[in-house]
């Protein structure tokens, strides 16, 4: 991942709507990861995952990068990058084949999640992720690992995620534009969910929401695997700007607003305070009850998070309906900068009728001070998944390196014989 000796460095670079966040993890022998650099820079040139100037999105990386590179000491060359826009998509497929031998192999997996994802998906979309759901072997069904075990024949339920392959493409080319390779291209919502659950409450049935500043990304993990995931193309940024709209105050100074006296439930009576405007504002009202100023934030939250509990319900009604697990156990999860807000807890109670946790990324340390908040979550969980990556690398280099060794004795044994 990173040009440094002797240290096992990973990286993660979420390119988001509001800001590019850069993080340098060191993973230790315990397989713990030490954030030990970041960069963040404001974001400009992107909106909602769609780059609309190259140039600005391409600096803005490039001073993310250096940053972070400067804090970490390191030369960083390769990145865990993650995607998050509405041309995200979601299927479940099924996939079958005979078992070769007596018993389950490497090579049955391979071909059976093969068979399972050679299906029809949108036009132009190609395919970001493949997560197996579950095994069913003959009759027996719900087996998550099935190496070792005998049949004839064996199933497996996975779920699809896929995109766009030009807005992929785009993304990917402003992070090379910049002398980056990119190892792999994550789905925020996987490394949203990677950072902040665990492994009890996908068991249990959980729905991680990030609530970004251009998009919300959201997965339900029902019995330990994921059963459905979403984009929905509207998230923080909209909030603010319905204050701008309201109020005709600038984009800038209704974010402000938003941050400081913002709130998703009206305030207990008496605490309501009188907020005044710049003066550039004098021709208008010169100052804003914070009431009205809150009953446009929680209209607007309200919306937002009404239309994930129908998606919710429909994946419950499915799965319900197909005899399986269903009940989301273990609440909701909500994360991201715009999850923040004061008393969203909750006006999410009101809409889910479940248990809300504002989450915060897990498993980290070094310089938690200033990443363990919940806007950090996605780039956190990019380096989960780059410390997967490196580990895989590392063992397919000794698997090649054993082959590599059996052919040379083959071949020096060859030469001694004949």
């Amino acid at each position: 991942m990173i040009i440094s000796k002797n240290r096992k460095l990973v990286v993660g670079l979420e390119i988001g709507t509001t800001k590019v966040i850069t993080l340098v993890g060191e993973v230790s022998t315990d397989l713990q990861i030490k954030v030990i650099g970041t960069g963040i820079c404001k974001s400009k040139g992107i909106d909602k995952g769609r780059i609309n100037n190259l140039d600005a999105v391409i600096k803005c990386i490039k001073e993310s990068i250096h940053q972070a590179e400067t804090m970490a000491n390191c030369q960083i060359t390769s990145v865990c990058l993650s995607l998050s826009n509405k041309y995200i998509n979601c299927q479940n497929e099924i996939g079958i084949v005979p078992i070769a031998e007596d018993e389950v192999t490497k090579e049955d997996i391979e071909n059976v999640i093969h068979t399972a994802k050679s299906v029809k998906i949108l036009n132009e979309h190609h395919i970001l992720h493949v997560i197996p759901q579950e095994y069913s072997i003959d009759q027996q069904s719900g087996i998550k690992n099935p190496i070792g075990l005998s049949g004839t024949r064996m199933q497996v339920r996975v779920h699809l995620i896929t995109c766009h392959q030009n807005i992929t493409k785009n993304i990917i080319k402003a992070v090379e534009k910049c002398d980056i390779k990119v190892d792999q291209v994550i789905f925020s919502g996987l490394a949203s969910s990677k950072a902040v659950l665990t492994e009890d409450e996908c068991k249990l049935g959980v729905c991680m929401i990030d609530i970004g500043g251009g998009t919300i990304d959201f997965t339900t993990y029902i019995d330990g695997s994921i059963e459905d995931s979403q984009v929905i193309p509207y998230a923080g940024n909209i909030v603010t700007k319905d204050i701008s709209y309201a109020f005709s105050t600038s984009y800038f100074d209704s974010e402000n607003i938003k941050i400081k006296y913002g709130s998703a439930l009206k305030l207990p009576p008496g605490t309501s305070k009188i907020i005044d405007l710049p003066k550039k504002y004098g021709n208008f009202q010169k100052n804003l009850p914070q009431d009205t100023v809150i009953e446009v934030i929680e209209s607007r939250y309200t919306e937002l998070l009404c239309l994930i509990n129908n998606r919710i319900l429909q994946v419950q009604k499915k799965l319900y309906k197909d005899g399986k697990k269903y009940q989301l156990s273990s609440g909701i999860v909500l994360t991201g900068g715009a999850s923040t807000i004061l008393f969203l807890t909750e006006c999410a109670e009101k809409i889910f009728q479940k248990k809300i946790r504002i989450a915060k990324p897990l498993n980290i340390s070094g310089l938690i001070d200033n990443i363990a908040e919940p806007n950090y979550s996605t780039a956190v969980g990019l380096l989960h998944y780059g410390k997967e990556f490196y580990f895989n690398c590392e063992n397919k280099k000794e698997e090649n390196s054993f082959i590599e060794r059996c052919f040379k004795k083959i071949h020096h044994w060859f030469k001694k014989e004949f």
